[in-house]
């Protein structure tokens, strides 16, 4: 995976001085698909809903900053693709196989 390095996403210092930092998810958009690595590590699966609500409000002022959109209206856009996901219901999930730790002899 190789991007122009103003494009690479960077640790913030606040998040790698902090010892108690989890990582959630990663994401990727590779071969016209959506891939991801996820940790549940949460307890109550809302948390994860807030967390992707604040990150759809980060990701339009991401847009502003970067692209020149209205931040309200990629905010609105970004909503708008959450919905038409939520509502085509069509998603699965396929798991990589996991990786094995050791040979068995």
């Amino acid at each position: 995976m190789s991007e122009p390095e103003a494009h690479q996403l960077k640790t913030p210092e606040s998040v790698a001085a902090d010892p108690e930092a989890i990582e959630i998810i990663r994401m990727w958009w590779s071969k016209n698909e959506p891939v991801m690595s996820v940790k549940p590590a949460f307890n109550d699966p809302a948390k994860f809903g807030e967390l992707l609500a604040i990150a759809a409000r980060h990701m339009a002022y991401g847009y502003a900053v970067r692209h020149g959109h209205d931040e309200t209206q990629a905010y609105h856009r970004i909503l708008q693709g959450l919905s038409e996901v939520i509502k085509a219901d069509n998603v699965g999930t396929v798991a990589e196989p996991a990786e094995q730790t050791g040979s068995v002899q």
